[in-house]
């Protein structure tokens, strides 16, 4: 008989192939495994909106700019952002009056400025709100306004654009910049090419965005057709947002009671 004893396995023990594939991060943040990530992105978020009844949102985007403290135009737009966030949780279903689904439901890319306005207008409703927040190369905080379990982190833009856009019944957008710019032509352009349901976009300080774009010289150029400038409106306050939504029938359709 041997009297050789077995080796240990410290060394199988610690090699990489050996880690359980869901806990090995070398192997799931490898190239090969993108798509594997991309379902992880959806499906978290996915489960965690389902869990909190959330069959509906409105988007609200803006500049991470603007400020409270702000000359009297941006601090004019942080406040309307608020006010619009409260009045649509208030009348929109995302307080879940009857027990159900929850609609409506504010939803923002969850960073600072007119996104946080409008989670901070949901909070004061006592509402719950989305954040869709996206890695950044400087690091974006997520506002303190958004309900804790519906504030996500995405690495992938697809992702995120896809969440903020399948649940989505109208978007409102306020002043902003490149990212702004980003989300509203994505919309028109998912609309205009019938990707999307005909959903209601919305505008807000008709003169900053008719400053910013020349709306009027794409269709001199022929670059869209006429009927393109039907796909949005403009506002000027937080009601007449919420009533342009009301009119397109973005209202919480009442389930009925069991008796």
């Amino acid at each position: 008989m041997s009297d050789d004893k077995a080796p240990n396995p410290a060394s199988q023990l610690a090699s990489a192939s050996y880690r359980l594939a869901a806990l090995d991060q070398d192997f799931l943040l490898a190239d090969e495994q993108r798509g594997v990530r991309f379902m992880l992105e959806y499906e978290k978020a996915e489960q965690a909106l389902r869990a909190w009844g959330v069959r509906s949102t409105v988007v609200v985007f803006g500049s991470s700019r603007i400020r409270e403290t702000d000359d009297a135009r941006r601090a004019h737009w942080y406040a309307q952002a608020r006010a619009f966030g409260k009045l649509c949780s208030l009348e929109g279903g995302a307080l879940d009056r009857n027990g159900g689904h929850r609609d409506n439901v504010i939803a923002t890319g969850g960073g600072p400025g007119a996104m946080e306005a409008a989670n901070r207008g949901a909070h004061d409703a006592g509402a719950p709100s989305i954040g869709f927040n996206i890695m950044l190369p400087r690091e974006q905080i997520p506002n303190p306004y958004t309900t804790p379990e519906l504030t996500f982190r995405f690495h992938y833009f697809a992702m995120r654009k896809m969440h903020l856009a399948m649940r989505a019944k109208a978007l409102v957008v306020f002043p902003g910049g490149f990212g702004t710019f980003d989300e509203l032509f994505e919309i028109l352009t998912l609309r205009q090419t019938h990707k999307a349901p005909d959903i209601p976009v919305v505008l807000f300080d008709a003169a900053y965005w008719r400053s910013v774009i020349k709306f009027d010289a794409l269709l001199d150029a022929g670059m869209i057709q006429k009927s393109d400038l039907n796909l949005f409106t403009f506002a000027e306050s937080a009601a007449e947002a919420w009533a342009q939504l009301v009119a397109h029938g973005v209202i919480r359709k009442e389930e009925p009671r069991n008796t």
